[in-house]
């Protein structure tokens, strides 16, 4: 993973965080974990804006966290 740099880097750091957690977790519940996380705790701003920031740097994000991006667009749109 590449280091984040700017306004974003926080919000990198947590989930990458949150996915180093979670990646103990059985692989059915890793990513839905993180993004279930992300959803409750975090502001519809921090959400857009880590949405925004991981589909531009994709490889900034540990995996489970990519994972966790494409779980709360996909509930963004419903």
């Amino acid at each position: 993973m590449n280091e984040s740099k700017g306004p974003e880097a926080n919000l990198v750091r947590m989930a990458n965080q949150m996915a180093d957690y979670f990646k103990a977790f059985p692989e059915s519940e890793a990513a839905p974990g993180v993004a279930d996380h992300i959803r409750k705790f975090w502001t519809p701003k921090m959400r857009a804006e880590f949405i925004k920031f991981g589909e531009a740097h994709p490889a900034h994000l540990h995996a489970l966290a990519r994972e966790a991006l494409v779980l709360l667009k996909q509930a963004a749109t419903k």
